[in-house]
Formats: structure tokens, sequence, C-alpha cells
């Protein structure tokens, strides 16, 4: 094993992204940003449902961009990082773009007057973090050997998401304030911010961005590139060359190909239930931006303790037994989500005022947050046992994109399932259909990988 300061060094990174998903994602600026456009069509002349669907839409078409983006690139920088021999510049390179970006999400008034510039700035931010988690999972197979690889993965992810609990109750408990201006304590927002221009709200950018800045220093600080650096210059012809041994590597190999297609098809899934989750929260069950944030701190609480929970049972049974099981509870949420509304659950109508959609959201919301942790752990690991440790950021280049080849594919399914539904609801059916394709292709994946670990 590398030192014990080196592998808290790699955990301490997810704690330093993770505010990114959980408040910018999740939970306080995606469901702000769809109030925001919902209020901006209305006043356009759309009819409330017509105006949410297209709140909803206009956020799937940002995440599908991103995505993309985030597929195309991931495998050429991961073969750039690897033949030049150097991960830390790109990881500091890319968190910039990530703390800039975020601290700009300020603009995001609620007039929504900057309402695509925000949508830039937030996925453009969105894809430099993807890009520094992705070279930074490639620095996972120099730390450890067998089963402690997936102990470790667990560990850093449920270390992120207590980063993520914690960012969590700072905004909702100084910060982002409910209809009536008043935050989870009952009091304006801190430092004078404006309740009317939902300042408390829109500190949600810059908070991420002190806390990204803050807690990356000790990453830095106590984690080194592992091997020689690259004399030659790295050029494009080296790059592709490179890359196009680690596709060829791929067809040659059944078990990475099967997990690499699995992996794209429940990630994306999983990416999509996040990134919709307060949105659909929003919309349908009517949440304010505090129960919203409730909810995240119940899920990310949940996420936390499963994960590591997860990273133990990868240690003893290994990767694939957790990513099965966890795909089978996404998808009893999933379909649970689609059937419930504000006044029916599975077809049957519930009493007026009822609260039992709000409880099982906010069972979902823990469901959600153990299993996706813990899935995105495991995942991890499996990938460590079909990697070559010599060309780790490749691999998780291939990683990325397996997750990423397809982050269209969900957003665009469930914006244009709600188009043609017009329901928020409906719109995300899709989702079961990925995590079950997902299982299915599970099958020819080798538990123990095909590569020693």
């Amino acid at each position: 094993m590398a030192s014990r300061k080196r592998i808290w060094g790699w955990m301490i990174f997810d704690l330093a992204q993770q505010p990114y998903a959980t408040l910018g994602l999740t939970f306080i600026f995606a469901p702000y940003f769809a109030a925001v456009a919902t209020e901006r069509f209305a006043r356009e002349g759309l009819d409330p449902g017509l105006a949410d669907a297209r709140a909803q839409s206009l956020w799937a078409s940002g995440q599908t961009v991103a995505g993309l983006v985030i597929a195309f690139t991931a495998p050429v920088l991961g073969a750039m990082a690897d033949a030049s021999g150097r991960r830390m510049p790109w990881i500091a390179g890319f968190s910039v773009i990530t703390v800039i970006c975020a601290a700009l999400l300020w603009m995001l008034t609620p007039d929504g007057s900057m309402l695509v510039p925000a949508l830039a700035l937030f996925f453009a931010g969105f894809v430099a973090a993807e890009s520094a988690t992705n070279v930074n999972n490639a620095l996972l197979p120099s730390l450890a050997t067998g089963p402690m690889i997936g102990r470790i993965s667990g560990s850093g992810a449920a270390l992120g998401y207590w980063g993520g609990v914690a960012s969590l109750i700072i905004m909702l408990l100084l910060l982002a304030e409910n209809d009536r201006g008043v935050t989870l304590l009952g009091r304006p927002p801190a430092f004078g911010l404006d309740p009317e221009a939902r300042e408390g709200t829109r500190a949600v950018g810059p908070v991420i961005a002190i806390w990204y800045a803050v807690f990356i220093i000790p990453f830095f600080a106590w984690v080194r590139d592992a091997g020689p650096v690259a004399r030659a210059k790295v050029t494009p012809r080296v790059v592709m060359s490179r890359l196009g041994e680690v596709l060829r590597d791929v067809m040659r190999r059944p078990s990475l190909a099967a997990f690499l297609g699995a992996s794209m098809l429940y990630r994306d899934a999983l990416a999509a239930v996040y990134a919709f989750g307060g949105i659909y929260a929003t919309l349908v069950l009517g949440w304010s931006v505090i129960q919203i944030g409730v909810f995240g701190i119940i899920g990310a609480i949940a996420a936390a303790v499963l994960t590591w929970a997860g990273g133990l049972a990868d240690q003893r049974l290994g990767p694939k037994p957790v990513i099965r099981f966890c795909c089978w509870v996404l998808i009893g949420v999933s379909v649970l989500v689609v059937s419930m509304s504000r006044d029916s659950l599975f077809g049957v109508t519930l009493a007026e005022g009822s609260r039992l959609p709000d409880i099982l959201f906010y069972l979902c919301g823990a469901l959600i947050g153990g299993a996706g942790g813990a899935l995105y752990a495991a995942s991890r690991s499996l990938m460590v046992r079909h990697a070559d440790p010599t060309r780790a950021t490749e691999a998780f280049g291939l990683f990325a994109l397996s997750g990423r080849a397809t982050a269209f594919l969900a957003p665009m399914s469930i914006g244009l399932a709600t188009w043609m539904s017009g329901s928020t609801r409906a719109g995300l059916i899709p989702v079961i259909v990925l995590f079950a394709l997902g299982l299915f292709l599970l099958r020819w994946v080798d538990r123990n990988g095909d590569r020693a670990a």
C-alpha cells in the first residue's frame, strides 16, 4: 500500500469535489434553476404544466451537451496524461476551471435574464470537475492492490458524501431561503444577503468554489505523480496511437467490453436520477429549496454510511455483487418515483393533503444516495481489476467514456418523453430501462476482472 498520507490525500479529492454534485447538480442550484426557468417561461405565456416541462427539457439539454463533451474528450485526455507521465497538472488545471465557473453561478438572478449563460457556466464547470475526477481515479491502482482497492474506493466516496452533507447543512442553516425569505433556522440569510433577490440561494456557486479551493489543498500537498515523466514531447500522433491500442485491447477482452457497456448504461441512468431528483421534487411535489435540502441531507448521510459499507462488502465479496444489488435497488426506487405524484400512488388516489408522497420521496432519497454511492465506488473498483496499472489514466478515460458515451441518452430521452407526454413523471421512465439493460450486460463480466488487480 501507498503511504497513509497519500491515501488520505487521494480520498480528500472526493471531499473537495462532491459539493459540485450535491449542491449544484442535485439539491440547490438545479431546483433553483428549474424554478427560475419555469417562472420565466410562464411570464412568456406558457401554461404552468408546459413551463415545467420546458424548464426540465432545458436542463436536460445542458446535461446532454456536457455528457457528450466528457465522452469524447476523456479517452484522449487519458492517453495524453499517461503518455506524459504527469497527472497532477491536469487535475490542477481542471480544478481552476471548476472553481471559476462555480463562483460565477451567482449571476443567475430570479428574473431569469442570465438563464442560458448560467446553464453554460454550470455545465462547463461540471465538465472540468468530471475530467479532474477521471484523472484522479487513475491514481487508485497506485494506492494498493487486491481487495484493499475496493475498501479505499468506497472509503473515498463515503468521505466525499460526508463533504456533501456538511456543505448542504451550511447552505440550509445559513444561506438558502424559503418562500418566506428565511433559512432553516428561521432567520434571513447570513452576511446581509438579500432574500428578495434570492442571494442566499445564489450563494451556492461561491460556496462550491470556496469549498473546492480549500479542500483541494491537502490533495496537492500529499499526492504526487507516480512513475517516470516522459522526456519526449507528447505529440497528437503518439496520443492517437496509444488510444488506438487501448481500443483494440478492449475488443479482445469480452469481460472488459461487457463491463464498459454495462456501466455505460447504469451510470447514465444514475446520473439522470441525480440530476433530475431535485427538479422532480420542485415540479411534481412542489417542494421548496429548503425541503429539497433536507431531502439531500438524508440522501447524503445514507450515501456516506452505505457507500462505506459497500466498500467493506466489495473487499469481502468483490465489486460485481455490490453493483448488481445497487442496480436492483435503483430500479425499484425509479418505479416508485414514476408511479407517484402529489395526489396518487400507483394509480390510487390519495387523500387531499396526504404527506405519504413526501415521506416516500424522503425514503427514495436515502436509497438513491446509498445505492448510488456504493454503485459508483464498486464500479471504480471493478475497473481497477480490468486496468493495466501502467496505463491507468487511459483505462479510466475509457471508463469515463463508458459513463458518458451515452450520457446524452438519458437526458435526451427524459427531455423527449417529457415533451411528448407533457408529464415530468413519465419523462423518467427511460431511466428504468437503462438500469435493466446494464444489469443484463453484467452477466458477461468476470467478477474478478480479466487482469490482476
